[in-house]
């Protein structure tokens, strides 16, 4: 099967086993939680990263998506601290959510993109965390977008090498500017041509049919951000069929995590049900 097919099968069919009455297949999943969920509590300090590990156990939820924004500080010393909270609570700190914006038109700006990376590599190892997300960024003024795939690719690829000398995976996160759509998202891994390079793939995202182009960054995917909404063939926002995007995943050999984004005003009020009906699904489908 071509990847053409494979995208096609992955997009619009359902499990051939529900098709024939027998049980559906079983995947590696894991649920999680994005920190981004709570940033109005995290950066107000009326919730704390040791707080929300805390929730994660409770809920029965595997890992946490730290984003890392509202680290009260990198010591060395607090950054052990929570992954050692982290531990004791039975909840991995899987994956690391940072400002780095690649695409950069000129070799200073671009160099100054390769020490963010770095220094935020650091951090994520140091909380045991094997995944870093990161952005594209904007397209620059003046420039192409094949121009801006190149200079994010490159960025790219200078930091995976230093990544991958940690065991540790860049993700580039389908989101605003130059990776709004699956395609040029897509291409940027391609040009940068690592094994320590994928998506961090955001189902509620992309801005038209949710669930074809989700399809397009399903081989590339090495992380996963679930949304409570996805985007039919018009663009509008419609209730997210996690089950549909996870069976994708599944089908399609990604093993990992994933993780809640909730972008809504009331994390306390909606976020657990969500992660309730995440947890039983994620555990439904998988081994």
């Amino acid at each position: 099967m071509n990847r053409r097919q494979l995208l096609t099968t992955l997009a619009t069919a359902p499990a051939a086993a529900q098709i024939n009455g027998q049980p559906p297949a079983k995947f590696h999943l894991r649920a999680g939680l994005v920190a981004y969920s709570y940033r109005k509590e995290l950066a107000a300090k009326t919730l704390s990263y040791e707080d929300l590990i805390r929730r994660i156990a409770d809920w029965g939820l595997d890992g946490l998506d730290c984003t890392v924004y509202w680290f009260p500080d990198t010591s060395a010393e607090y950054l052990a601290s929570l992954r050692k909270t982290a531990y004791k609570n039975g909840v991995q700190l899987y994956s690391a959510g940072v400002r780095v914006q690649l695409s950069q038109p000129t070799p200073e700006l671009q160099r100054a993109e390769f020490d963010n990376i770095r220094k935020w590599v650091d951090v994520a190892d140091r909380i045991g965390a094997s995944h870093m997300r990161v952005f594209g960024g904007n397209v620059p003024q003046g420039a192409t977008e094949q121009q801006a795939i190149a200079w994010a690719a490159e960025v790219l690829k200078r930091g995976a090498e230093y990544a991958g000398g940690k065991g540790i995976i860049l993700g580039i996160e389908n989101d605003y500017g130059l990776t709004l759509d699956a395609g040029p998202t897509v291409e940027i891994v391609r040009q940068a041509a690592s094994p320590w390079v994928g998506v961090n793939a955001d189902s509620g995202n992309l801005r038209v049919n949710g669930y074809s182009n989700f399809a397009t960054l399903v081989p590339y995917a090495t992380n996963v951000h679930l949304k409570r909404e996805v985007t039919d063939a018009g663009g509008k926002k419609v209730p997210a069929d996690w089950r549909r995007t996870l069976g994708m995943l599944g089908r399609g050999g990604y093993k990992g995590y994933a993780g809640l984004e909730y972008e809504g005003d009331d994390a306390d009020k909606d976020v657990p049900p969500l992660v309730a009906e995440l947890r039983t699904v994620v555990r439904n489908m998988s081994a």
